[in-house]
């Protein structure tokens, strides 16, 4: 069985990092990824896919990424269920990502630039325990 997701597109806001009560990091962001084929209008549609990085990759993330990046994420899917405060259940997907590949430059990459940015992160283990933790 195969579960690999490749995505290229930009990041709809910057990433949200927290920790999670065992003290791992996990950083959740959106990438928007157009569809490739366009409507009988002729215009193109967009996928707002939601993103969830852990440990260091999650630092990484949260540090260097901010909205409007383009990036290329490798991951695997998932869909977890869970029941909101009031009682419903509801049902998620996400991509789980093991590796992050800055495709543009980032503010301030110039010559003058804060802090140099690494091509790619990755691949990053997923802690098992922790996956189910909803956001």
């Amino acid at each position: 069985m195969l579960n690999r997701v490749v995505l290229i597109g930009r990041l709809t806001r910057d990433p949200e990092l927290r920790y999670v009560p065992s003290g791992h990091p996990v950083a959740t962001f959106t990438v928007a990824v157009d569809r490739p084929f366009a409507n009988q209008q002729g215009e193109r549609g967009t996928d707002f896919i939601p993103i969830v990085a852990w440990r260091k990759l999650a630092e990484q993330a949260s540090q260097y990424l901010s909205k409007g990046r383009l990036v290329a994420v490798e991951g695997r899917l998932q869909i977890r269920d869970y029941e909101t405060q009031d009682g419903q259940k509801r049902r998620a997907a996400e991509v789980v990502a093991d590796a992050i590949r800055f495709l543009d430059k980032g503010k301030g990459s110039g010559a003058a630039g804060a802090q140099a940015m690494p091509d790619d992160v990755g691949p990053m283990p997923t802690p098992e325990d922790d996956e189910d933790v909803p956001f």
